[in-house]
């Protein structure tokens, strides 16, 4: 059973690490510290390795018996093991130390601060968000079947995944991500057709496809505003812009949020789909690549997961701290986990 601030007893945490991650060593002792600072047992760390981004670990961790468990790393760790706890009633915790960390960002969380990112994973509220089956099909009849969090796709999105430098990653960090985008901006569009909630096929020439579950890309930018974690849809982008002009119109709305329609973007809700390309084409899943594909199927889990939140967002607020917390926030200890011991403290007196 996970804890909440109104249930402040006692947590056994597990933590599923990259241990390659800048940041994995600071990661393993906040939650030490927190844990200490709780009264609660040593967590358990799981450390990933490079044949595993943290499947077995996270089945381990259940195992052991971890009322939480932190995913600690990039998209890949974070969607590995959302995708093991999808239906145990486990929540998992944030501590993101990716480039793109894309389910943190669509959450508000603070990307800089290890401290912070840990305190919400053990002292802040469960909430259900949905997931989204991602099944892929690639030309030589091979199926594979896996669950996101954010978004999957197929064409221009899945190449920049693709032709991003590591190098670079490490030096300039989200921004390489752009730099492969310029790379790929004239490349040919795919014929594809898509079918919405088994509806009619529709049929044109592409440069993207994508399944989304919320809306905030790499960079803070918004590509489907008012994209939903846990509205029980997801919001099928289709990518279609011709010329540098339509590239153009296409950055400007992203960038500015415009409400203008423009035939170089369409969006759908929805709560499945299937799309289908004539030629293979590169495919992504919560930003790691999944090789070239020829049709891809999406479909929506309301609720599939248990996801550590700060108080206020578990309140359907998008504050990270309400102002009541805030006020009582001691200058030396963090408003979240100043919150927890509050309360743990006012339920002992009881």
């Amino acid at each position: 059973m996970s804890e909440t601030l109104d249930q402040p007893h006692v947590q056994h945490v597990a933590v599923v690490v990259n241990p390659i991650k800048a940041g994995a060593d600071d990661a393993i002792n906040h939650t030490t510290l927190a844990c200490r600072k709780a009264g609660w047992p040593q967590p358990r760390f799981f450390e990933t390795r490079a044949d595993d981004p943290g499947t077995s670990m996270t089945r381990e961790a259940l195992e052991w018996g971890a009322d939480v468990v932190l995913a600690a790393g990039g998209d890949g760790t974070v969607r590995t093991v959302a995708e093991v706890l999808a239906g145990t009633g486990t929540p998992l915790g944030l501590i993101p130390m990716g480039t793109g960390n894309l389910l943190a960002r669509n959450l508000g969380a603070h990307l800089d601060d290890i401290h912070h990112s840990v305190d919400v994973a053990l002292f802040g509220e469960d909430k259900l968000i949905d997931m989204v089956t991602f099944r892929t099909e690639s030309d030589h009849g091979t199926v594979d079947e896996k669950l996101l969090c954010v978004m999957g796709g197929v064409g221009f999105d899945a190449e920049i995944m693709e032709h991003t430098s590591d190098r670079l990653k490490k030096k300039i960090g989200w921004m390489a991500y752009g730099e492969a985008g310029m790379r790929r901006v004239l490349m040919s569009p795919a014929w594809a057709r898509f079918s919405l909630d088994d509806g009619p096929w529709q049929s044109r020439r592409v440069r993207s496809i994508m399944a989304a579950n919320c809306g905030t890309l790499t960079g803070g930018l918004v590509l489907v505003p008012g994209a939903k974690l846990d509205d029980g849809k997801m919001d099928v982008v289709v990518i279609a812009p011709r010329n540098l002009l339509g590239w153009a119109r296409l950055a400007g709305k992203v960038i500015t949020q415009h409400r203008h329609p423009l035939p170089e973007l369409d969006h759908y809700e929805c709560r499945k789909m299937r799309a289908e390309f004539a030629e293979p084409t590169s495919g992504e899943l919560d930003g790691d690549t999944v090789g070239h594909v020829v049709a891809f199927e999406a479909e929506t889990i309301p609720g599939a997961l248990s996801l550590r939140v700060p108080p206020t967002m578990a309140r359907e607020s998008l504050d990270l701290i309400d102002d009541d917390t805030q006020a009582r926030h001691p200058e030396h200890e963090p408003a979240i986990q100043a919150d927890f011991h509050r309360r743990r403290s006012a339920d002992d007196e009881r």
